[in-house]
Formats: structure tokens, C-alpha cells, sequence
């Protein structure tokens, strides 16, 4: 059971740090270091937003409106953040 736990900790790793890089993607592609006419760029962002977009959505919908600022990305990081925490916290449930 200890390799169930472990394999739902990698899995929480893996999202976070797509969403992490979805984060900075979308700062580097605000501030023009990115061009998303490029081909690989446009399509690791379009790859990464397709994993994302679905999450995102389910989370904006239950957010206010805050006018031009997104708050799902971090919503949704804390999230993951919270539930590799109870899955710590819970480990001798695994063993």
C-alpha cells in the first residue's frame, strides 16, 4: 500500500509542476519573451492548456470575476498543495 501512496505523491508532483510551467509559460508569452508563432512553443502551449483548460474552467466558475486577473492557475495549485498534505498526513492509512 506504501506504493499507492507513493504513486499518488508523484502524480501530485507531475501537475504541479505542469501547472507551474503553464504559469510562467503565460508570463513569458504576456511579456513577449515567447512567441507562440514559433512551432514548438505553440505547441507545448497548446498541449499545456488542453490538460489545464478543463480544470481551470470548473474552477472559474465558482470564483468571482476579478476583472483581468486569473485566479484559477493558483486556486488550483493550492489545491494540489492541500492534497499532497492529507495524503501525508494520512500515510499510515497506507501501510
Amino acid at each position: 500500500m506504501t506504493s499507492i501512496l507513493q504513486i499518488l505523491l508523484l502524480i501530485l508532483d507531475i501537475a504541479q509542476w505542469i501547472i507551474i510551467a503553464h504559469i510562467i509559460m503565460s508570463w513569458l508569452i504576456n511579456f513577449q519573451v515567447l512567441n507562440l508563432r514559433q512551432p514548438i512553443v505553440g505547441q507545448i502551449w497548446d498541449g499545456l492548456n488542453r490538460i489545464l483548460e478543463p480544470i481551470y474552467s470548473r474552477v472559474r466558475s465558482v470564483l468571482p470575476q476579478m476583472g483581468g486577473l486569473d485566479l484559477a492557475p493558483l486556486v488550483v495549485l493550492i489545491a494540489v498543495y492541500a492534497l499532497r498534505i492529507i495524503l501525508i498526513n494520512n500515510a499510515s492509512a497506507f501501510v
